[in-house]
Formats: C-alpha cells, sequence, structure tokens
C-alpha cells in the first residue's frame, strides 16, 4: 500500500473519531512504526513509497487504539516538549503543549535574578518536564524536584537520567518536600493538579488515560495549589519566585490564594493562545 494512501485515509479515520490534529497523528504514528521522522516519512510518500505487510498491520493496531482516543504518546512511548524527548506511558501525566510557556515565565524569572547558580524547586514534577527544561536550558541552576507517583516515577527517572543525572530526584509529598532547603530556593515552579473533581475533561485522551492524582485538585480545583503555596512560602528565599500553572477559569482565585498568603508582585501570564495560564509572585 502507498503511503500517501494510508496517511489520508488514516488521516480521515482520525479526523472522524474528533482527534483536532488528526493529520499530524497519523504522520507521527506512521514514522514511528517505520522509523522514519516525520520528514523523511513526508519525502518518502511524495515519492510514491510503499509500507510492506507487517509494518501495515502494525500501523492498523496502533491507529485503531489512536483513534478510541487513546494517547498518542501512549502508542509512541515519548512525547516532545520543548527540546527534550521525555518517556512517557499509562500512569504518568502526559505534558501539554501549555506548559511549556510556564518554562518560558520561571526562565525569564530565573534569569531577571542575574545568579551565577540558582536553586530550583519544581513540586509534583510528573514526567519531570519542567524541572528537566529548566536544567537543561540552565545547567548553572541545582535543579530538586518531588513526585509522589510511584507509577509516574518509573518514567521521571528515566528521564532524568537521560538529561540532568545531577539533578536530585525524591518520591515524596509537596508539602513536606526538601526541609533543608527552607528558605534556600531562588525560584519555585509547579504544575498541580488543578481540575474540580466534579468536572470532566473535555478530551477522552485526558479524562480516560491521564491519572487521576494528576489531574484533581478538590472541590474547587485548588486543593493543591494551596499547598504549593503554603510550602513554597517555607522554601523559598526573600526576594525568590514561585510559577504556578492553573486552568484558564482560575487566573483570580489562584491570584487571592497568593495574596491571602502574603505573596507580593502577583501577575497572571498568558500561554500563546492568550488564556490565562500561570500566575508569579515574588516572595
Amino acid at each position: 500500500m502507498k503511503l500517501q494512501d494510508l496517511l489520508a485515509q488514516t488521516t480521515q479515520k482520525f479526523s472522524a473519531a474528533g482527534i483536532e490534529s488528526a493529520q499530524a497523528d497519523a504522520e507521527i504514528l506512521l514514522g514511528f512504526v517505520l522509523g522514519l521522522n516525520r520528514g523523511e516519512l513526508l519525502s518518502q510518500a511524495i515519492t510514491g513509497g510503499e509500507i510492506d505487510i507487517a509494518a501495515l498491520e502494525t500501523f492498523l493496531s496502533l491507529a485503531t487504539r489512536r483513534a478510541q482516543r487513546e494517547p498518542l504518546q501512549h502508542l509512541t512511548g515519548v512525547a516532545n516538549f520543548r527540546t527534550l524527548e521525555l518517556q512517557v506511558g499509562p500512569g504518568v501525566f502526559v505534558p501539554r503543549f501549555e506548559t511549556e510557556t510556564v518554562v518560558e515565565k520561571a526562565l525569564e524569572l530565573l534569569d531577571s535574578m542575574e545568579l551565577s547558580a540558582p536553586v530550583v524547586v519544581d513540586l509534583a514534577t510528573g514526567s519531570g518536564a519542567i524541572a528537566l527544561s529548566i536544567a537543561v536550558e540552565r545547567p548553572s541552576a541545582s535543579v530538586y524536584a518531588v513526585e509522589l507517583s510511584q507509577d509516574a516515577l518509573n518514567y521521571t527517572r528515566v528521564n532524568f537520567a537521560k538529561y540532568a543525572p545531577g539533578a536530585v530526584l525524591l518520591q515524596g509529598d509537596l508539602a513536606e518536600a526538601f526541609p533543608d532547603l527552607k528558605g534556600k530556593v531562588d525560584l519555585l515552579v509547579s504544575n498541580p493538579p488543578y481540575i474540580p473533581d466534579e468536572m470532566i475533561p473535555i478530551y477522552p485522551e485526558v479524562h480516560l488515560h491521564d491519572p487521576a492524582m494528576a489531574l484533581y485538585g478538590g472541590s474547587d480545583g485548588l486543593d493543591l495549589v494551596r499547598k504549593v503555596v503554603s510550602r513554597a512560602l517555607e522554601l523559598v528565599r526573600p526576594g525568590g519566585k514561585l510559577v504556578i500553572e492553573h486552568a484558564e477559569m482560575q487566573g483570580a482565585s489562584v491570584r487571592q490564594v497568593l495574596l491571602d498568603y502574603g505573596w507580593q508582585n502577583v501577575e497572571t501570564g498568558k500561554d500563546l493562545a492568550g488564556r490565562d495560564r500561570m500566575v508569579s509572585a515574588s516572595r
């Protein structure tokens, strides 16, 4: 079967299943099966390339699972995040593109402090996306991260070993993390669970496959946000910074939480779509 025909058929199948990134997902999945990047795949497709029976059977099986809204990242085993290719799968939250802007804000604040060896903490690190991006892009930083879920840590440890073996990764409760760093942290970043318990996420990939521990944050979605803010108050030094991701409708609520705890310079930041996505503040 010709690659171009297979891509067209799969794109149509994914579109019918409600997948917004249907064409890209078809290309990524087929490239994964064939061991090609997207550019190489499209080059072969344009020039009349074909797929053999064994590879076709593998691809069709994976495409059926994707059409049933199993996350693409679970099928390929990787999630691309900024410069990283992170290992992910069932049991760990798949990092989203929106969180890249949270990292961007964190790096901006870090740079503004002009420190030679900053101390950075990531609470509820999940796959390690935020912590590892900072470690890779600002190698002078000492990076610490904590994650509670053992299922998530099965992937996180692999990612840390690959990208930042010198960073510190611990299993534990974010509310009690890093007692030896009290008052010594220059920047604390977190993407905690923030979906209200009674809310069902729009995308099946999220509510059917992401771990509930990484999604839900109590009746108003802010239980873990409050824990992060409270712990940050103990860990971050005077003059240090905090960045927390939140849902687009939670900007005012999260700002108020920070103000209630006495944080200064509380500001909302937006993602690339112009939606409220994070709050930053100074200790």
